[in-house]
């Protein structure tokens, strides 16, 4: 599919600067553009490639002024990122989409299945599972018994959604991730650790991305839940009767312990720990590899662990690196006293 620059410009509502009849099919990176594609520049970083790159249309920010010529036509719109974003979901969109059930695959008599519902092979739908209207379930998904599937949803490969557990509209589970899992629940006993039954559900609600492989286990008891519009990365673990906030987003390799309340629009770098049984507050910003051990307020921005404010932490990280110097020097500055102490003692 081809589309003008006139049309992209009326599209996101941008300027053009050039030949407006310029025409793209295809995206690329800017520095790895070729005739016929679309590209974009929002990192000042990258700015020397748009005065090279092959690409057809490059759409730059308002306040882009280019230093020498530029061959690529310029749409420039309020922000260059959000706007590409746009055009690439009206590109997916526009792609054709598979209907129907294989043959291949196991639904039972009893599972309810919307229209226009995408089945792949070896797929399995079990008894009284729901499936909404429009949604895809890809080869080798598992929807358990009772489970059910908003409407508009992606299921790719591999992913498994639990007896009971709820899925939203509008989602998007990534390969391998597995909603409704047991909680991590033992009692110690004389014999070892008795399994306590979770008896609990998952429920992600509308409009939510979970990354591959990444885990929301099922509540002990009430439902462990991730809201409206939240991101999550791949290789995440959300234990049981975690609750994560609307529109928040959490990168890769984060670990949330049970019962921990996580609010509204916070953003969480990659490997960060969250101890259990804690709340943090809304549009809470936490650095890599840092860990919340306690309830934490509304708007802070937190790094290290135990997580503390970033300059704070920058400051103590150059300390910490001098700490053998500072081991030996005040070895040195010990014995020195030491000896004064002797001398003023005869």
């Amino acid at each position: 599919m081809e589309f003008s620059a006139k049309q992209i410009a009326e599209y996101i509502g941008g300027t053009i600067i050039g030949d407006e009849n310029a025409t793209v099919h295809t995206f690329a990176k800017i520095e790895e553009g070729i005739p016929g594609a679309l590209s974009f520049l929002s990192n000042p970083k990258y700015t020397h490639y748009i005065y090279d790159t092959q690409s057809s249309i490059v759409l730059v920010n308002n306040d882009f002024c280019p230093e020498r010529e530029v061959k690529a036509t310029l749409i420039k719109t309020a922000n260059a990122y959000e706007s590409l974003a746009k055009l690439m979901t009206l590109y997916e969109q526009s792609l054709p989409k598979k209907h129907g059930t294989s043959p291949l695959a196991s639904v039972a008599e009893s599972a309810k299945i919307g229209e226009n519902v995408y089945i792949g092979p070896f797929a399995c739908i079990e008894e009284g599972a729901e499936i909404g209207d429009n949604t895809r379930i890809h080869p080798h998904v598992t929807v358990g018994c009772h489970a059910k599937v908003g409407a508009n949803s992606i299921l790719y490969p591999n992913v498994t959604v639990y007896h009971d557990c709820r899925v939203g509209n509008g989602c998007i589970l990534h390969a391998g991730a597995v909603i409704g899992a047991d909680g991590f629940g033992f009692a110690p006993s004389p014999e070892g650790y008795e399994k306590i039954p979770q008896i609990g559900i998952a429920v992600i609600e509308d409009n939510v991305e979970i990354g591959a492989n990444t885990c929301v286990d099922r509540a002990t008891m009430g439902a462990t839940i991730v809201r409206k519009g939240a991101k999550l990365d791949n290789l995440i673990q959300v234990a049981h009767n975690v609750e994560i906030g609307s529109h928040t987003v959490i990168a890769s390799q984060t670990g949330i312990a049970g019962s921990a309340k996580i609010g509204e629009w916070c953003m969480f770098a990659g490997q960060v720990g969250i101890a259990g049984h804690i709340k943090i507050g809304d549009r809470v910003t936490v650095g890599a590899q840092s860990g919340i051990p306690g309830n934490t307020k509304s708007g802070q921005t937190l790094m290290g662990y135990p997580a503390i404010d970033p300059k704070l932490f920058a400051r103590s990280a150059a300390v910490y690196k001098k700490l053998p110097d500072m081991y030996a020097e005040l070895g040195r500055l010990q014995k020195e006293i030491d000896e004064l102490k002797k001398q003023l003692n005869k």
